[in-house]
This record gives C-alpha cells, structure tokens and sequence, in this order.
C-alpha cells in the first residue's frame, strides 16, 4: 500500500472517532505491543493488521503470529501508516467490536474485579485495565459516563492487556454493585473518605473494587452502593495518590490477600 489518500486508509483513520467506530463496529490498536497481544490473544477479532516494512522486520513475531492465525496483513509504507495513526509506530490492527455480553456472564466465578466509576481519563482507565491485568483480576467494568473502552488512548495505555481480560462498558453503578452481589462478590470503595483503612479491610473475600472519578471521587450516593468504604492511608505529605496508583495498591492487596 502506497497511496495515503486511499479509500482504505480514510476509512481506518476514521476509527479515531468514536462516531465511526460505532457505525462500523471497528476499532484501532495501535503500536507494536498491542497489536502483538491481539494477534496473539484475541486473533478471531482481528479483521487486518498494518505493518511497514522496516515493521515487519523489527517485528518479526507479530507477521509470524498473523500468519499463523491466517490473518490479512499489509505491508504499507510509512506515510500510509503515519496518515492511518500518528501512534501506530509502523504497526496498526483494526478489530471487529465484541458482541454485547451480560454483567452477570462478565462477573460469574470472579474473584477480584475493577470498575472504574465516571472515570473519563482514557489514560487513566487503560492504566487501571493494565493493573487489573498485572493483578490478575477477572475483569473490569467501566460505568456509564466513563469513557469508552475502545477509545484509542485507552487501548493504547492498556499495553495490550485488554486483551487478556474481559472489559465491559456501559451499566449504571447501580446495576454493577446488583450483580456483583448476586454473584457472591463483596463490593469496596476505594476513597479518601473511607472510614476502613485498607490493611485492615475484608480482602480475602471475592471483591468488586469501586474507583471513582478523577477530580471528584465517589459521590456519597455511589459509597452508599458499597459495602465497605476503605481509604489508602498517606504517610507522608502528598495530599492523595491518583487514580491508576490507588486502583493498583487496592488490587494487588486483594490479590495478596487472596492467595495467602
């Protein structure tokens, strides 16, 4: 592929917005190690992958790993690639949308879950799936009025672990803490103003941690919906942590007290 103009690349450009994602039923990864980890872990929902050929040179295993799922590939020169994404670093996929699936499929024989309240940071919200992941939690849930899980910004700061956990998008809080519950898990807040420090909090319980918006926390009609409201204690003088470090501190203390 040569020509930058091409209907084609328009057509995968457009993807940028959410307009046309949803109209198409397509989405973009961008960047070497988030294409790999669609090519390697979620293949059947790759529809093309776009490679330069300096790319596919430094990048062998991911032509080689799309050639092994029978994928179509396309080497493309630069210009093409860079007028594609201004992100892709020579290497883009475009993938078909997930079906719809239902809170309780997404919560059964779950122990350690993340959803992220209003939470409308893309960077932010791909850190926390990313952490989610590291934890090895089962899945993440993003409320309504939280940005959407196939915005670039928030594949990209997934490094690729969107593709190794479910992400659903979409219900009210209301609707997450009712089917958490009914799926056996307790659900946590994690909030500066909690009453539960978090080494003293039920942790070796199945959990639904809870994250609220980035400027504004949870509302306290949103930590009326939880069971137990736990804040990270501050040692020192910072004034808070951020989104993505708390997510992580609470998550990997479920996860450590889950498997002692």
């Amino acid at each position: 592929m040569t020509n930058p103009r091409a209907d084609r690349v328009r057509a995968v450009r457009a993807l940028a917005r959410r307009s046309a994602r949803q109209r198409g039923g397509q989405y973009l990864v961008e960047g070497p190690q988030g294409v790999r980890e669609a090519v390697l872990h979620a293949a059947g929902a790759v529809r093309d992958v776009y490679l330069t050929v300096e790319a596919s040179q430094r990048y062998p295993e991911i032509l080689d790993a799309a050639g092994a799922a029978d994928l179509y590939t396309h080497l493309a020169a630069p210009e093409v690639l860079a007028e594609m994404s201004p992100d892709a670093q020579g290497v883009l996929a475009v993938m078909r949308t997930p079906g719809p699936s239902g809170l309780a499929d997404v919560l059964a024989r779950t122990r350690l879950v993340a959803c992220l309240a209003e939470v409308r940071d893309p960077g932010n919200a791909g850190t926390v799936i990313r952490a989610a992941d590291a934890a090895g939690a089962d899945a993440v849930i993003l409320t309504a009025g939280s940005v959407e899980r196939h915005n670039p910004k928030v594949v990209r700061s997934t490094a690729g672990s969107l593709f190794h956990l479910p992400v659903h998008d979409g219900p009210t809080l209301a609707e997450v803490t009712e089917a958490a519950r009914a799926a056996g898990l307790r659900v946590l807040a994690a909030d500066g103003a909690g009453d539960v420090l978090l080494d003293a909090a039920p942790l070796t319980e199945p959990t639904l941690w809870v994250f609220g918006n980035e400027a504004h926390g949870l509302s306290a009609d949103a930590r009326a919906l939880t069971d137990e409201v736990v804040r990270i204690p501050i040692h020192g003088k910072a004034e808070s942590l951020n989104l993505a470090m708390a997510a992580t501190l609470c998550l990997y203390a479920s996860a450590s007290a889950q498997r002692s």
